[in-house]
């Protein structure tokens, strides 16, 4: 059986009405939405998911696989949230109607990829050991020099190019603990290391530390945290999310940090929402509430601080690619762009469309490789535009993607994080 009953709906916890009745089918979202510019289909537009949602919890549709599959074609970029003059937030609801699917039909292979091993470390680690070898020991390069990787079928070669140069130990085996200051402890904060920037990113996570040093900051980076919660809330198990979150939330309790700094949009985006996501449980509301209270962004905290001023130029033309998580889920937008302009020697030009979704979303090159393809082709186009040698941007899953489209289209730019270049243009720590 493929749908859901009524019975079996009134023992799940659907979406409160007022995300769905109040859509004036106004068409505003259809402009902004990366899917609908692609297929120009109202079933792939955020008021067409509306509509579909409300038709299945009103009982008029069936829960069928084709429904929740529209509700996982949504990118979840929120620039449909943004735009609704009403309020409706399509984006969420998506979200909502996945949430609903596994919790009427849980699946037992998201218990063992978020509640097992997205939940353990160790397990992460394990998962990547064949990227570590295939690189450390040379086999990309003789893929690349050979032209081999010509051979492989397109969806595998994207993918491929997607991996940055992937560190032979994962960050968090060497990031210490405790990084003291380069001067005056001004500051004492907790660093959240992310999965895929502990694993995939640690020159990033290794810079945001040095950086955050630098600036008189008493960094704390424990390394028993587990994912942000993001993987499981993207494919509906919102009883991990809320798990990994009292984790989370427990780790940093320990500790006596003015701010939990990351420097991943996802997982910033995720950890502030904890509050919300665990406002119901009495015992963890007000933690939460006090925890998503104090995470920043990193370039969000910088700006916060007096920043010491940079003494080392960096003489390149770079852009920035504005990721969902960070400029829309958190309203951090400003931010990394004034941190860039504070280097000398970077001239900065604007992306056009810098708010405009990649098409990573996640996992969409891997589960929608056509609609990701496209709209990754149309951040290509723009960044030719901009004609930048370097575009940075604060989200691994953005990095990993604009990569591949780097690839795909053979051009000379190169992919950072935007503390890296602020690490670079402080220079070593006795500059």
């Amino acid at each position: 059986m493929n749908t859901i009953s009524v019975d079996l709906l009134a023992k799940v916890e659907p979406p409160e009405e007022n995300t769905y009745l109040n859509c004036i089918r106004c068409g505003l979202c259809l402009a902004v939405c990366p899917t609908y510019r692609e297929d120009l289909i109202e079933t792939a537009s955020p008021r067409g998911r509306v509509a579909l949602a409300r038709k299945g919890l009103e009982g008029q549709l069936d829960f069928s696989p084709n429904l929740y599959e529209q509700m996982y074609k949504c990118f979840g970029c929120l620039a449909c949230d943004d735009i609704c003059p009403v309020g409706i937030r399509p984006a969420e609801l998506a979200l909502a109607l996945r949430v609903l699917q596994e919790q009427a039909r849980p699946k037992k292979w998201k218990d063992i990829l978020f509640g097992k091993i997205l939940s353990q470390p160790e397990m992460i680690e394990n998962t990547t050991l064949p990227l570590r070898i295939y690189q450390s020991l040379g086999l990309r390069r003789l893929v690349y020099s050979l032209g081999l990787r010509n051979l492989l079928p397109g969806k595998i070669r994207d993918l491929e190019a997607m991996l940055p140069r992937i560190p032979r130990r994962p960050l968090r085996h060497f990031l210490p603990e405790i990084t003291e200051s380069f001067g005056e402890n001004r500051h004492q904060v907790g660093f959240y290391l992310g999965c895929a920037q502990s694993l995939l990113f640690s020159e990033g996570s290794s810079a945001s530390v040095r950086v955050l040093a630098r600036n008189d900051c008493r960094v704390m980076a424990p390394r028993n945290v587990e994912c942000c919660g993001m993987p499981a809330l993207g494919y509906g198990r919102l009883d991990l999310v809320r798990k990994q979150a009292r984790h989370n939330i427990a780790v940093y309790e320990s500790l006596e940090v003015e701010a939990i700094v990351t420097d991943c949009a996802t997982c910033g985006s995720t950890l502030k929402g904890y509050g919300k996501l665990l406002q119901d449980d009495p015992d963890w509301a007000d933690r939460a509430k006090n925890f998503s209270g104090r995470v920043r962004d990193i370039s969000e905290f910088l700006c916060e601080l007096p920043l010491k001023k940079p003494g080392n130029r960096l003489d390149a033309r770079v852009t920035y690619h504005e990721p969902c998580h960070l400029g829309r889920a958190q309203q951090v937008k400003d931010q990394p762009r004034d941190l860039l302009k504070l280097i000398d020697g970077l001239e900065f030009r604007e992306l056009p469309e810098a708010d405009w979704c990649c098409g990573s979303a996640g996992s969409q090159l891997m589960t929608h490789y056509e609609t990701s393809l496209c709209v990754l082709d149309r951040k290509m186009n723009n960044l030719k535009q901009a004609g930048a040698q370097i575009i940075a941007s604060g989200c691994p899953g953005c990095q990993m993607q604009l990569n591949s489209g780097i690839r795909r289209n053979n051009l000379n730019v190169r992919v950072v994080h935007p503390i890296l270049l602020l690490d670079e243009a402080y220079g070593t720590p006795d500059e």
